[in-house]
């Protein structure tokens, strides 16, 4: 049995509380670590660092899954350890403020904490969906349990913030616990029972598999290890202007703070909107193969980052609204299109493999995601030194960012095809 609808959005709930934990880190907490303490913007950087270095481990997490015979126990698990990092990632900020080098301890802990529970958790419960969706609600399913994720974050970011003002430090602890509390019981009581219903147990052959010969047999694939390059690729490519796109609407348009958050938001929507194209198009409407929608996000995130290099020489802030919401929605559109082309091809090859090759891909994305970040900053740092001008400076750094896209379309066409069901599939490997 596959998984149904109301199945589908129990699962999404998970990725929501996934959400909501991890928000309080790079919102919250970044905001008192810079702001209220006064601390270096470094210092939480290296910390959301540590997070995603940590999920390197996701293959071992997959791998665990897929020979327990019990993706639930790591789902909830990896939940309760990351509500537990984030409680004590709050309580390493208090702690600061009197014992500056204790709070940093506590801190680097509790963020390893958060990047083990998103990685046992979110490996497990992909894998999980992945094993159990039937190939032509892919789309919709990836496109719904993302789109839950990022309501999570919103919902979790608005009121917290509302319940924190005034702030102090009491305060912080009893949110973030009850915001880390919620999401272990949501969880559990969302995921009970769904593994026991579709029948995801993987085979008792994959359960006597010791984890680098199943690692290795998974790398052994030449799909699967070309899908990794794809997922880091992209992914370096999607990540790149995290962290310079506000920077470049203050330097070049003349933006001020104020504005250049709303231009993020703004993205954001545009975000929203491609997931929500994908996902309606590819499964309501029946219009295009995962592939075709992955090679159309990353073309048009090409076009879209041409465009804002372009109206770089310009400088007029109102043109560059409509092409960052434009990014922003090839950026979704890609995204959501990959993630449910992920799933598919995590079920192709051995059997009884999908935490493993889910684990992989999700360390690749990760190591891409602080990877790519990183890059575009320094990267921006360097131009800006050697051109001495910020417009061009930016834009060769987004031009770059553009040909990663291209490549990522590229190979996007050489590692997925489209099935009969109108899914995605690995092309056999040479």
């Amino acid at each position: 049995m596959t998984l149904g609808w109301l199945q589908i959005f129990r699962m999404g709930l998970v990725q929501m509380c996934l959400g909501a934990v991890v928000v309080l880190m790079t919102s919250t907490l970044n905001r008192l670590m810079v702001v209220e303490l006064a601390l270096p913007a470094l210092l939480p950087g290296l910390l959301v660092g540590l997070h995603y270095g940590i999920q390197i481990t996701r293959p071992n997490w997959g791998f665990l899954s897929d020979t327990s015979g019990n993706r639930t126990r790591w789902i909830v698990g990896g939940m309760a350890v990351l509500a537990a990092g984030g409680w004590l990632a709050a309580l390493g900020v208090v702690t600061m403020e009197t014992r500056f080098g204790a709070g940093l301890a506590l801190s680097v802990l509790a963020y390893a904490l958060i990047g083990v529970g998103v990685g046992a958790s979110g490996t497990s419960l992909l894998a999980l969906l992945a094993s159990a969706c039937a190939a032509r609600r892919r789309a919709a399913a990836a496109t719904i349990t993302w789109l839950m994720m990022i309501a999570g974050i919103a919902i979790t970011a608005t009121t917290v913030g509302a319940f924190l003002d005034p702030y102090s430090p009491a305060l912080l602890l009893r949110v973030v616990g009850v915001v880390a509390l919620g999401a272990v019981v949501v969880t559990a009581l969302a995921i009970a029972g769904i593994e026991a219903r579709v029948d995801a147990t993987p085979e008792p052959a994959a359960r006597r598999m010791p984890f680098r010969e199943g690692l290795a047999e998974i790398w052994a694939e030449p799909a699967a290890r070309n899908f990794t390059i794809f997922v880091f690729l992209s992914m370096t490519a999607y990540f790149m202007q995290e962290l310079i796109l506000e920077p470049y609407a203050g330097l070049v348009f003349g933006m001020t703070p104020g504005q250049s958050t709303q231009l993020s938001g703004a993205q954001n929507g545009g975000v929203f909107l491609g997931m929500l194209t994908v996902g309606l198009a590819a499964t309501g409407l029946r219009i295009g193969s995962l592939r075709h929608w992955v090679v159309a996000g990353c073309l048009g995130s090409a076009a879209a980052l041409g465009v804002i290099t372009m109206l770089g020489s310009a400088g007029v802030a109102a043109t560059l609204i409509p092409a960052v919401v434009a990014l922003g929605f090839f950026n979704g559109m890609f995204a959501v299109a990959a993630i449910g082309a992920m799933m598919a091809l995590a079920g192709q090859g051995r059997g009884s493999r999908e935490g493993t090759r889910m684990g992989l891909w999700g360390a690749a994305q990760a190591i891409a995601a602080g990877f790519g970040g990183l890059a575009g900053a320094a990267a921006v740092d360097v131009m800006r030194k050697v051109m001495a001008a910020d417009a061009p400076a930016f834009g060769a750094v987004f031009a770059f960012e553009a040909g990663l896209f291209v490549l990522s379309a590229l190979l996007a066409l050489r590692v997925i095809d489209h099935g009969r069901d109108r899914g995605a599939t690995l092309v056999p490997g040479e």
